[in-house]
């Protein structure tokens, strides 16, 4: 499975454990929406593109 990671806030311990469990077993992704060179549009793209995304 394809899992998304969209970060919109500063990331805990608990969401740093479950993207590194999740890694384990899926195809994981991290996108920090917090970094200026991120474009909006490629984030759209890349939701699609994932069979989960979760937002944090």
């Amino acid at each position: 499975m394809k899992i998304l990671h969209i970060i919109k806030s500063r990331q805990t311990e608990l969401t740093k454990k479950i993207i590194e469990q999740q890694s384990k077993k899926h195809d994981v992704r991290v996108i920090d929406i917090k970094k200026k060179d991120i474009s909006f549009e490629d984030v759209i793209d890349e939701i699609f593109s994932y069979d989960k995304v979760i937002s944090w």
